[in-house]
């Protein structure tokens, strides 16, 4: 088994599930080995390169693909998915569903995601337009950004996705000033962050998805 692993604070709570769970060393590793940002993982999930993976929304919108209800789920604002007010449209070469959320949303200007966004909002965040607030002002709907998607191995997929709904996992504190040391962002707003954040695609999440697939198959009719 190989899984993809987007490496963003966004999905740490899942990884450090993986980290202690009892898979084996082996695929353990393989979160490492194949480790990226998430225009890139989706690339390794269409060449079927990982067997698994948190890959964009937008991305997981084909009938080929199975998918499970995890995913990484805005249900009002998020912080790390943003436009800068007053500078020209352009695309985050590392995000997918964001770009075209950003176009959805008809909002104009530069689209950053990830940690990068995060700290960029934590220093200026009256510089930014948070999407996932403005898609929730305007629909009332969580957004949801990636979803959980199986090349192969599914039912071991759906038993780590299953147990990890269910448990709560809390962040080791050598864990936590790491990813801060790395990512310049301290510690308590990690946790901040994280707590906008949730993972289990239920009814509303997915009623908020297939408003998303049907506004972004519209924008692109309308170019």
């Amino acid at each position: 088994m190989i899984f993809g692993k987007i490496d963003y604070i966004n999905l740490l709570p899942f990884h450090i599930y993986l980290k202690q769970s009892s898979l084996t060393n082996a695929l353990k590793k393989s979160c490492e080995y194949k480790k990226s940002y998430p225009s890139h993982i989706n690339k390794q999930f269409r060449s079927r390169r990982v067997d698994g993976a948190f890959i964009s929304s937008i991305e997981s919108n084909r009938k080929s693909i199975k998918t499970l209800p995890l995913g990484i789920v805005a249900k009002k604002q998020v912080t790390s998915v943003l436009v800068k007010k007053g500078t020209l449209s352009s695309n985050d070469p590392h995000s997918a569903s964001s770009n075209a959320l950003a176009k959805v949303l008809k909002i104009n200007g530069e689209v950053y995601i990830g940690d990068k966004a995060l700290k960029l909002y934590l220093e200026s965040p009256q510089d930014y337009i948070d999407l996932a607030h403005e898609w929730h002002n305007r629909y009332s709907l969580p957004f949801v950004f990636a979803r959980l998607s199986i090349n192969k191995h599914f039912s071991i997929y759906k038993k780590i996705s299953d147990n990890f709904k269910n448990k709560r996992i809390r962040i080791p504190q050598y864990i936590l000033k790491k990813y801060a040391h790395e990512r310049q962002i301290p510690p308590q707003e990690i946790l901040k962050y994280l707590k906008l954040i949730s993972y289990k695609i239920g009814e509303k999440e997915r009623r908020g998805l297939n408003l998303f697939f049907k506004k972004e198959k519209l924008s692109r009719e309308n170019i």
